[in-house]
C-alpha cells in the first residue's frame, strides 16, 4: 500500500473580519489604534474589537492523498480551495488541525509566486530552485529543460517585471514542474496561459505523476481539465469538504448543485464574475432568460434573452455577443448579434435577443455575454463582459427511443446563426 504524501486532520482556518482605518497595516497606526483600544477598555469597559466577526474559510477538513496521486479540488468561488492550497504550501498557518507532508512542495498559486521582479528570468530560476532546497549544480542540470519548456529564451536575461502575465506563468510552471518537488500544487493560474500552453502543462503534470511518481494537487473551474488530469477529486463548499471520491463522481456531484435555479433575473449586484477593467461605454443592468423562467428548455426551442443596458458614452452603434458553455466549462459556440443604433448617453433601454435553431444536446449550460463593437471577422472591442450567467438546462426530446446525442469535452466551438435583436418599448 502506498504511503501518504499529504495527510490532513481536522484542519481549520479562521479569519477575523472587521473594518480598519486606512493605512492601519502600518506599524505606527497599528500601535496607535491598539493604545486607543486599551484606553477605551480602561475608561468605558468596552472593547472596540468585540463586534468583529469570525469567518471560517476552512472548517474541520480531513483527508489523505497517497504518493503519486493526481487529485482535483473543485468548488464555487469562496469555497476555500485557495485557502487550502496556501495552508498546504505553508504560506499561512492553520487555526486548528494538523498537516503532514512527505517531501518538498512546489506551489503555483498566482502569477509571479516566488519571483523577485527586479531579477532576470535566469536569476529567478536559481532563486526558486534554492527556495525548494535544490543546490546550484542540481538546478543547472535542469536549466535547459526549464528554458525550453517555458519558451522564453529571448527574454531569459530580462527582469521579470517586464514579462507579460503569460510569460510569468510559463516560467513559473516550468520551474515548479522541473525542479523535482515530491508534491506539486497548482491553482487556477494556468488559465492565464494560452490554450496550447495549458495543454502542454496538463501533459507535463500527467508525466510528473505517472512516470516520476510525484503527487499533484490541481484546482480549476474547468471540469474538462480536472477530468483529463485527475483520478480523484474533493468538492469543497463554504469551507467544508462535502464529497471525496473518483473524479467522475465528484464532478457529477458538483455540477448537480452548480446551477442556480432560483435566480431568474440577474442584476449586476448579484453577479460576481464581471470584467472590472473595461470602460463600460454600454453596460449591463439586468439579464433574463425570458421565455423559460424555470430554466428548463426543450431541445428544439428558441431562447429569448431580455437584456437591460445603460449608455455611459454617446456612440453611434453597438452590438451584443455571447458564448454558450457546458456547465463543466467546455465552450459550445459563439454568436454576434447585428449592430444596433446606440441609445442616448445616460439613458437605459431593454432589448430582446432571440436565438433560433441552436439544437443543443441535453444537459446544463450557461452564457458569457458582452457588449461591444466590431465582429469576429474584422476584430471587436468589448465594453462590458459578464461571465457565468443565464444558466439553463436542455431537456431530452420527448418520444425518442434509442441512443440520444451527448456532449464530450473538447467539442466546439460552433459558430451559431446570427440571432435576431429588437428594442423593447
Amino acid at each position: 500500500m502506498s504511503q501518504f504524501a499529504i495527510k490532513i486532520e481536522n484542519l481549520g482556518k479562521k479569519y477575523i473580519i472587521g473594518h480598519q482605518q486606512q493605512d492601519s497595516h502600518l506599524l505606527r497606526y497599528a500601535i496607535a489604534n491598539q493604545i486607543k483600544n486599551w484606553k477605551r477598555q480602561l475608561f468605558t469597559g468596552k472593547d472596540k474589537n468585540r463586534n468583529l466577526d469570525e469567518f471560517w474559510a476552512l472548517k474541520d477538513i480531513s483527508f489523505q492523498v497517497k504518493q503519486g496521486d493526481r487529485v482535483g479540488i473543485i468548488g464555487r468561488n469562496g469555497a476555500g480551495k485557495s485557502t487550502l492550497l496556501k495552508l498546504l504550501s505553508r504560506i499561512t498557518e492553520p487555526t486548528t488541525g494538523r498537516i503532514r507532508l512527505r517531501g518538498r512542495v512546489a506551489s503555483l498559486l498566482e502569477v509571479g509566486t516566488g519571483f523577485h521582479p527586479e531579477l532576470t528570468g535566469r536569476e529567478n530560476i536559481y532563486l526558486n530552485g534554492s527556495i525548494l532546497g535544490m543546490g546550484k549544480t542540481e538546478i543547472s542540470k535542469k536549466f535547459d529543460e526549464i528554458v525550453a519548456f517555458a519558451e522564453i529564451e529571448r527574454f531569459l536575461d530580462t527582469p521579470v517585471k517586464r514579462y507579460s502575465s503569460g510569460m510569468y506563468v510559463r516560467l513559473a510552471f516550468a520551474v515548479a514542474a522541473h525542479l523535482e518537488p515530491e508534491i506539486l500544487v497548482v491553482d487556477e493560474v494556468l488559465a492565464v496561459g494560452d490554450a496550447a500552453f495549458q495543454k502542454k502543462c496538463l501533459g507535463k503534470m500527467e508525466d510528473v505523476s505517472e512516470r516520476e511518481g510525484r503527487t499533484v494537487l490541481f484546482v480549476s473551474h474547468n471540469m474538462a481539465a480536472i477530468q483529463q488530469l485527475t483520478h480523484q477529486a474533493f468538492v469543497l463548499q463554504e469551507g467544508q469538504l462535502i464529497f471525496s471520491g473518483a473524479t467522475d463522481r465528484a464532478i457529477d456531484y458538483y455540477l448537480s448543485g452548480a446551477m442556480n435555479r432560483s435566480l431568474v433575473v440577474y442584476n449586476m449586484e448579484n453577479v460576481s464574475r464581471r470584467h472590472s477593467e473595461l470602460d463600460r461605454e454600454i453596460e449591463f443592468l439586468t439579464l433574463e432568460l425570458e421565455n423559460y423562467p424555470n430554466k428548463l428548455v426543450p431541445a428544439d426551442a428558441d431562447l429569448h434573452l431580455k437584456i437591460a443596458v445603460r449608455a455611459n458614452k454617446q456612440l453611434e452603434s453597438f452590438r451584443f455577443s455571447m458564448t454558450i458553455f457546458r456547465i463543466d466549462g467546455s465552450p459550445v459556440g459563439s454568436m454576434f448579434a447585428p449592430e444596433f443604433p446606440s441609445i442616448p448617453k445616460g439613458s437605459s433601454a431593454f432589448f430582446r435577443i432571440i436565438l433560433q435553431d441552436i439544437h443543443l444536446a441535453p444537459g446544463m449550460y450557461y452564457f458569457d455575454i458582452a457588449t461591444g463593437k466590431g465582429n469576429h471577422r474584422e476584430g471587436h472591442i468589448d465594453f462590458d463582459i459578464i461571465n457565468d450567467v443565464l444558466h439553463f438546462e436542455v431537456m431530452p426530446p420527448e418520444g425518442i427511443d434509442g441512443t440520444q446525442a451527448g456532449w464530450y469535452s473538447g467539442w466546439g466551438s460552433i459558430r451559431f446563426p446570427e440571432p435576431q435583436i429588437m428594442k423593447i418599448e
